[in-house]
């Protein structure tokens, strides 16, 4: 017997499909971007590592390698949370 007019929550499952389709497109990225790139640029992180102890402005240099060389850290925390590229 109903009991109101169809409002409530499905059990349905079509709100993951879009969600898996972005942890994919994640997946992928973190593969042929993410890895090869980071990897590429913690050979320069670590070359210039120890002389921005000498050279001020180095460090700022360095902060910025290490955020590119966490891209796939950040990969992959966007995949786990299935989010969109962008938005």
């Amino acid at each position: 017997m109903g009991q109101g007019e169809g409002q409530g929550y499905g059990k349905g499952r079509g709100g993951l499909c879009p969600g898996l389709l972005w942890g994919i497109l994640w997946f992928l990225i973190l593969i042929f971007l993410g890895w090869p790139i980071a990897f590429f640029v913690a050979w320069w992180y670590i070359f210039l590592q120890p002389f921005s102890a000498c050279i001020g402005p180095l460090k700022g240099v360095c902060e910025a390698l290490l955020k590119v060389v966490q891209l796939p850290l950040t990969c992959a925390e966007n995949m786990v949370a299935m989010k969109p590229l962008c938005g």
